[in-house]
């Protein structure tokens, strides 16, 4: 069965677009990946700066709501179509999880999430079911919402010897700790790129969207005073699980703590957030006795970022990307995630568990839109996959006959 993933992360600069294979092997509990195309789409200028705007916390019209849905959903479905065309083949399934433009959190508890990007566009588009919304049940039962890549982590290492930390660095940063004889757990640790991001297009006059190669902040000094009141954040020292966004690390709360320091340099005030964001996952870990860190999402190609955070973790601590320790590259790995949770979904088979999110049950995730046939799900599965595998190999044939459990065009 083939999958088109589609995530549009909390950095809000482009669509990864990723196309997988799966393969289920009941006999050896396991369910094989085969990625096909790994895509990173850039969003048009307009498109990013109507999405930006909606990421921060003013008041704003609702027809600025309604028109980026609208527009996000079209640009999804062209941008997934070309990277059919050129890869030659479609997907069985589609999953969107869209743009966040909020994710509400009152007393630790989420009480709402929305995403933008309508799936009927994509869904006319390439004449496929689309899955979408693929937050909202878990957040019903009680969970966070997020981070919803916890079940991908645990799948991916689900015979880890060693605690491992599988750590994703967008906007925000999150990570899932891996250790044998107990239940993976997952969490945001706070901005990974988010006030970097702020900072960087402050600088560049928003001539770049982000510290490229880190060149900004290492032209600056950590000041040891920003750092430590950025520190006393209260979320910091809440236990998991817990989540956060951009309604809470933007630029109005970078700003409150920049006033009180009106003679630091641009450079210095960026590379004392981009040492936050490796002091807050380092301590976020630590407590946890990893020994190991597996990074993947753009803060990885920020060397800056990398070296402050291979300091912060200590000696005793590796730390690599998933594109050396798992085969996975690291700019794919949150629209495999997509990928996966579809597949589940399709199936029957819950894609959260309350160890990852908080909820009080497993929930399958998403709601579908038909293609342009009538929805045929197959028979559901008694259980999830233990194991997921990511597979080399040729790729998927477009001519061969689709799979049996999928619902073609």
């Amino acid at each position: 069965m083939i999958i088109a993933g589609l995530m549009t992360g909390t950095s809000a600069d482009a669509l990864d677009v990723a196309l997988a294979e799966f393969v289920h092997d009941p006999s050896a509990d396991e369910l094989g990946v085969r990625l096909l195309a790994g895509e990173e789409m850039p969003f048009d200028p307009a498109l990013r700066t109507d999405i930006l705007r909606l990421l921060e916390p003013v008041e704003l019209p609702l027809s600025l709501v309604s028109d980026v849905d609208g527009r996000l959903g079209r640009f999804s479905a062209e941008a997934l179509a070309q990277v059919c065309a050129n890869v030659g083949a479609v997907p069985d399934l589609v999953v969107s999880h869209g743009q966040t433009v909020r994710h509400d959190i009152a007393e630790a508890r989420v009480t709402s999430t929305l995403q933008l990007g309508q799936p009927a566009w994509i869904a006319e588009t390439l004449g496929v079911p689309v899955l979408s919304d693929v937050r909202s049940r878990d957040i019903a039962a009680g969970g966070q919402g997020a981070p919803l890549v916890g079940i991908l982590d645990a799948m991916l290492l689900t015979d880890a010897d060693t605690p491992t930390a599988l750590l994703n660095l967008g906007g925000i940063a999150n990570v899932t700790v891996i250790a044998p004889d107990q239940d993976p757990f997952a969490f945001d640790t706070g901005p990974a790129n988010a006030l970097i991001d702020v900072l960087a297009r402050r600088i560049t006059d928003g001539a770049q969207s982000c510290d490229v190669d880190g060149e900004l902040a290492a032209r600056g000094r950590v000041d040891a005073a920003l750092l430590s009141d950025l520190l006393g954040e209260p979320y910091y020292r809440l236990p998991a699980p817990k989540s956060t966004g951009k309604e809470h690390f933007h630029a109005a709360y970078l700003d409150r703590y920049l006033v009180d320091h009106p003679r630091l340099s641009e450079v210095d005030a960026i590379a004392t957030v981009t040492a936050l964001t490796a002091r807050t996952i380092a301590e976020a870990v630590r407590p946890h006795g990893v020994t190991a860190v597996i990074a993947s999402g753009g803060g990885t190609r920020n060397p800056t970022l990398m070296r402050a955070l291979r300091a912060e973790l200590g000696e005793t601590v590796t730390l690599e990307t998933t594109d050396a320790a798992l085969g996975l590259p690291e700019g794919s790995k949150e629209a495999v995630l997509m990928a996966l949770i579809g597949w589940l979904s399709w199936h029957g088979l819950p894609s959260t568990e309350p160890s990852l999110t908080g909820a009080a049950r497993p929930t399958i995730a998403g709601r579908l839109s038909p293609g342009w046939r009538p929805l045929r799900l197959p028979a559901p599965l008694e259980r999830r996959p233990r194991r997921l595998r990511i597979l080399g190999g040729p790729p998927h044939d477009p001519h061969d006959p689709p799979s049996p459990d999928a619902n073609p065009t």
